[in-house]
Parts: structure tokens; sequence; C-alpha cells
């Protein structure tokens, strides 16, 4: 009986690596809400690209360490609404659109329940939907590209006042595009534990050092081309778009597959 106590004990326990990763990410989600309240507008984005590394890290930790658990999972998206849904919203209405009344506070709230909603979407076909892509744009992409622009603006000493009415629709469009059903490349299927060329280490040392060089422009062009990517591969792939392929319930990846399957067997569209 004893045993069994402790057992019980210890499986109500929290792991502490993942959720430190999670915890951190969730800080700089928050720090990025106060920075942008008191217009720090350039901390505040960084911050929320810092939440982007540690979110990608706690899952990574998860499984190389062993350590997955439900507490971690729900944890993890409770942290990525913070840092990504509510932080890049307040942090685009602070910017821009508070000029605008009610359209600049619309515009900020279709990201957020964007982002709730692609949240409780992916949380829901966790272990069903196919791992090489998303569907919809990730979160944290399209905190990226809210993050990033305004990082760039503010180091061009832009006034986000100026492009109020072009910031609230790359903000809406933006949260529109994460409840979309356009498929994106998760880049899951890179095996990371294995071993890999010389040459790829050499381009990865490239990688950083011209992200370095001019970050908030390299982030902000890369993030926006990977949140156009998803409409032109949905396009490129199926044979006629119709309005499932843009919103609806996924049904589209079943005819996506057929489409490919009759390509490969010789079949015409």
């Amino acid at each position: 009986m004893q045993n069994s106590s402790n057992q019980t004990v210890k499986n109500k326990g929290i792991y502490l690596l993942p959720n430190l990763f999670t915890t951190a990410g969730l800080f700089s989600g928050f720090y990025a809400v106060i920075a942008s309240m008191n217009a720090n507008f350039e901390a505040a984005a960084i911050a929320i690209f810092v939440a982007m590394i540690c979110d990608g890290l706690d899952g990574r930790v998860a499984r190389l360490t062993n350590t997955q658990s439900d507490f971690g999972a729900e944890y993890d998206s409770m942290a990525d609404m913070v840092s990504f849904g509510m932080a890049p919203a307040l942090l685009a209405y602070n910017w821009a659109l508070a000029d605008l009344g009610k359209v600049g506070w619309l515009a900020a709230f279709i990201y957020c329940a964007g982002a709730a909603l692609r949240l409780a979407r992916f949380n829901t076909q966790v272990g069903v939907a196919d791992k090489r892509y998303f569907q919809g744009l990730a979160s944290p992409a399209a905190a990226a590209v809210i993050a990033g622009s305004i990082w760039l603006g503010n180091q061009y000493s832009l006034d986000g006042k100026n492009i109020s009415w072009i910031a609230g629709l790359i903000t809406a469009t933006t949260g529109l595009l994460m409840v979309s059903n356009f498929r994106y490349h998760s880049f899951k299927e890179i095996d990371w534990r294995g071993k890999v060329n010389f040459i790829a280490i050499l381009l990865l040392v490239g990688i950083f050092v011209v992200v370095s060089v001019q970050p908030a422009l390299i982030l902000c062009i890369g993030f926006y081309l990977y949140a156009i990517s998803g409409p032109v591969i949905t396009i490129h792939t199926v044979r006629k778009l119709k309005v499932a392929h843009i919103v609806g319930d996924g049904e589209q990846d079943k005819e996506v597959e057929e489409n490919k399957s009759s390509i490969n067997s010789g079949e015409k569209p």
C-alpha cells in the first residue's frame, strides 16, 4: 500500500525542465504586453521572438528527455495564448491601431480570436493531422509577422499612426490566416538528432551571420514569405480551389491526397 501511495504522489509531480522553458516563454509574452503599454515597442517585439525560441525548445526538450505530460501540453497552450495571441494583438493596437477607434480594436480582436481558435484546433488534431503540414498559419509565425513588422518599423523611426490602416489590414489578415485551411510546412520531418553533412553546418552558420547583420529586416522578410507560402502551396497542390480549401473543417486534406495519388498514377486532372 505504501508503494502505491508513493507512486501516486510521484505521478502528480510536474516535470521541471520543459515547463521551465514554457514559463520563460510566458514571462517573455507578459513582458511584451507591459513593454507595449509603456511604448517600448522594440523591446516588446524582441520579447515575442524570445518567446518563440522558448516555445520551440520546450516541446523538443520534453521529447528528448521523455518528460511529456498532459499538464505540460495544457500549460504550453495557455502560455502560447499569452505570448502569441494577446501580446502581438496589444502590441499592434498600442503601436498603430489605437487611433482607428473601433476598427482598430476589432482588427486586434480578430487576431487574438484567430490565435485562440488556431490553438484550440491544433490541440484537437494532435495525432490525427498530417505532421508534415500545419492547417492554417501557426500562432508563433503569425506573432512573428506582427512583431517583425513593428520591430522593423521602429528601427526606421516609422510612426505606426501614419500607417494605421495598413497595420490594421495586416493584423486582421494574419489572424484570418491562422484559422484558414491553407497548408504550411511544419518542418517536423527534419531529424534534428540525425547526422548531417559538414556543409549543412556551414550553411547554418551562414544563416546566423546573415540574420545578425539586420535581424529585424531579415526576420520580417522571412516570416512574411512563410505567411504567403501557405496560399501558394494550397493553390499549387489542389486541382480546383474551393471555399473548403480556405475555410472549413479541413476536408481539403483528403482532396489534396487524392490529387497527389492521381498525379502519381498518371491520371489527368
